[in-house]
């Protein structure tokens, strides 16, 4: 081993090394837009920027801000954003301690929020104003648009209306003040081209109880639908977006807009209603309602109770036997024809009315039915593996209605080794058979929770 240097000598060996290893300062790590910022719905001038006021809860503010979601070059930022419930004008409030460059330089903050709110984001002054002056163009919507009549349940609010009316003008303006409430309450979602033929908006309002304010009518929710045609003479009406106010949610409007959009596609005979990419609890909203109106259809009785007497008196614990549980075709086609349910829609509630029929505290019928739900999920998923015979259905990219646009092929049964399937692995098909059994128990989950309203909204129906 080397002796150690010593004197003079080593001290300046030593101060070399401590030059040339220094450290780097340390980037900005930048603060996420959800910790930062926030988003406030104001009735009145007097809430702006009041500490009682309670924010709103967009799905993700990171969404809107690159470098995963990060501002950089703040310290102590915050940003709260005031969008008001009679113009939906928007402002924003900005503070900080101070700015540097950390790095990665200074997030500028202004078009971030311009791509959000658009035109809608204004000076303090003119939002403040926006309250009394920006207002009329609601009562406009109302008194150019139509009334709806819809199936209104004990409990709706005789005062709220429903109005439909042709996405242009003075419609097409409010929608444009609502995109950015839209961009930020709704995963995924888009704004519509209102330029294109066959849109239309229904609104939920109720006569106004804000002051000060010149407007008639509070706007509590909104549904934007489209007409599009279906081959060979008839219309297809779709759900692309519905939303109620955050100040209003939980208290039926989104139910209200459903059953006035269900109205329509009845009364003006359309082929059926689809809804563009729901989510979640707009999909559990709209099983539970039309289950409901199923439940009185009479063409389904016989058929669903032939489907639960099968699931009581077969037994697929030890897979001797199978069983499909699925409707006749025919039943399908007359749902489609006179409720308007889609043919997906109506198989997804078709699996929640034999559910609704069956013993609970049997294990066997219970055991049997989710016999049929893995079935049913294990040929989605593995096509041929599953007993398809080799035929298989596939998805494709279109700009066509998703629900019919698709390319069927079949495997070939012989033939080179190469071009039969790959065999798997135990530990994969255990991994396969794990994740599936997970999928298959996240659907019953959903079913039972549907069919758990369905049952306290509809004792008397059950009961028929």
């Amino acid at each position: 081993m080397a002796p150690k240097q010593k004197g003079s000598d080593a001290s300046a060996a030593d101060t070399s090394k401590r030059r040339r290893v220094g450290f780097a300062g340390i980037a900005d790590a930048g603060t996420e837009a959800n910790e930062c910022m926030q988003v406030f719905l104001a009735r009145n001038p007097d809430e702006v920027g009041s500490a009682d006021s309670t924010p709103i809860e967009p799905f993700d503010l990171n969404h809107f801000f690159g470098e995963g979601g990060k501002i950089y070059g703040y310290t102590n930022l915050k940003i709260n954003v005031w969008i008001s419930a009679i113009s939906f004008h928007a402002y924003a409030d900005i503070s900080f301690k101070e700015t540097s460059d950390g790095g990665r330089g200074i997030t500028d903050l202004k078009p971030v929020l311009q791509n959000i709110f658009g035109e809608n984001l204004v000076e303090k002054d003119e939002f403040l104003e926006s309250f009394s002056k920006g207002c009329q163009y609601i009562s406009d919507v109302v008194t150019n648009g139509k009334s709806i009549k819809y199936d209104a349940s004990d409990e709706d609010d005789l005062e709220v209306e429903i109005v439909r009316v042709e996405l242009q003008g003075a419609a097409a303006y409010l929608y444009s003040r609502l995109v950015s409430l839209v961009l930020l309450l709704v995963e995924g979602s888009t704004p519509v081209d209102i330029t294109e033929h066959g849109w239309e908006m229904l609104v939920v309002v109720k006569k106004a109880e804000l002051e000060p304010s010149d407007s008639k009518f509070q706007l509590l929710g909104f549904a934007a639908v489209h007409h599009f045609y279906h081959y060979p003479e008839s219309t297809r009406l779709r759900i692309s977006q519905i939303l109620v106010l955050p100040s209003y949610q939980g208290e039926g409007h989104g139910r209200r807009l459903l059953e006035a959009i269900n109205s329509i596609a009845e009364s003006e005979n359309m082929y059926d209603l689809t809804i563009e990419d729901p989510s979640d609890y707009l999909q559990y909203v709209r099983s539970s309602m039309d289950c409901l109106r199923l439940l009185t259809f009479e063409p389904i009785k016989p058929a669903l109770g032939a489907m639960v007497l099968s699931l009581e008196q077969t037994n697929l614990s030890k897979r001797t036997h199978s069983l499909i549980m699925v409707p006749p075709a025919d039943l399908a086609e007359t749902v489609r024809l006179k409720l308007k349910i889609n043919k997906k829609q109506f198989l997804r509630c078709w699996e929640i009315l034999i559910y609704l029929h069956l013993d609970a505290e049997n294990p066997k019928c219970i055991g049997n039915f989710r016999a049929c739900i893995y079935d049913r999920t294990k040929g989605e998923l593995l096509g041929a593996a599953s007993g398809t015979n080799g035929k298989r259905l596939v998805q494709v990219p279109t700009s066509f209605d998703e629900d019919t646009s698709f390319a069927v092929f079949w495997t070939k049964e012989g033939g080179d080794e190469d071009n039969q399937t790959v065999q798997q692995q135990p530990e994969d098909l255990a991994t396969q058979e794990e994740q599936l059994n997970e999928l298959v128990d996240n659907q019953m989950e959903e079913i039972a929770e549907v069919a758990k309203n369905v049952t306290s909204r509809g004792k008397d129906k059950l009961a028929a």
